[in-house]
């Protein structure tokens, strides 16, 4: 960087340089907004995929590999800046631990919830045509031809709401638990640098074992900023119902 940077034997600023931002509290919402944003475009466009192409695009392993690598790459953008919580209960789980001051927390669950939202947004846009051409127009959240299911996670219909409740609190457990352990320095993290493949891979462990009940949002912010999101585009209040 610094080579590339020399003109006439002085040092010339750079972009970097000129853009830094300095109050920490923008850097983490603007990174943690960005990566949350980086890692729903890429889970949801894998669902939408999935869904609209009756097949063809894939099936459900292909969710859960989407998801796994997307939260990879949500964890390299900003990894350094914000720690890429990305989820508003590991951001919990971080100040109950005293690893984030609690006066950061309401910035990382806005910084989540507004990455989804404006994830679900792409994904709507970008796959409207074929979402459209999937269920005919008609926005629905249950039945053959349902599609609220892209953007966030419903229970299957035979899951109670006593069942459906335990499989998020046990996913989310897990999750966090799991992730604790690989940055424990005392036990046996994950080798430096490859964090992000570990969280990926983590996330897809759950999606394969403890995915099939209710989609394993493991995520409040996750799931509630692509349903606030269907609730304004036309699939209305269903999306906050439990009856299917």
């Amino acid at each position: 960087m610094e080579d590339g940077s020399r003109i006439q034997g002085h040092m010339a600023p750079t972009v970097v340089s000129r853009l830094k931002i300095k109050n920490e509290c923008i850097r983490v919402v603007l990174a943690e907004t960005l990566c949350t944003f980086i890692m729903m475009v890429f889970g949801l466009g894998t669902v939408a995929q999935v869904v609209t192409g009756n097949g063809v695009f894939g099936e459900y392993f292909s969710i859960n590999v989407g998801f796994g690598l997307s939260v990879a790459m949500g964890v390299h953008v900003g990894g350094k800046v914000s720690g890429a919580h990305m989820n508003a209960a590991v951001s919990f789980t971080m100040c109950v631990f005293g690893r984030l001051r609690w006066k950061m927390f309401p910035l990382y669950v806005f910084a989540q919830f507004l990455g989804s939202f404006l994830a679900a947004g792409t994904i709507f846009l970008l796959y409207y045509d074929a979402i459209h051409h999937y269920c005919g127009g008609n926005f629905t959240v249950s039945g053959p031809k349902a599609t609220a299911g892209i953007f966030a996670t419903y229970p299957a219909p035979y899951i109670s709401i006593y069942t459906g409740f335990f499989d998020q609190v046990l996913g989310t457990g897990m999750l966090l638990l799991c992730l604790m352990a690989l940055a424990d320095q005392r036990n046996q993290p994950v080798v430096p640098g490859v964090e992000p493949v570990g969280v990926g891979l983590l996330v897809l462990l759950i999606g394969v074992s403890l995915g099939s009940n209710s989609g394993y949002a493991i995520n409040p912010t996750r799931d509630l900023g692509p349903r606030v999101f269907t609730l304004m585009a036309g699939w209305g209040m269903e999306v906050f119902s439990n009856e299917f």
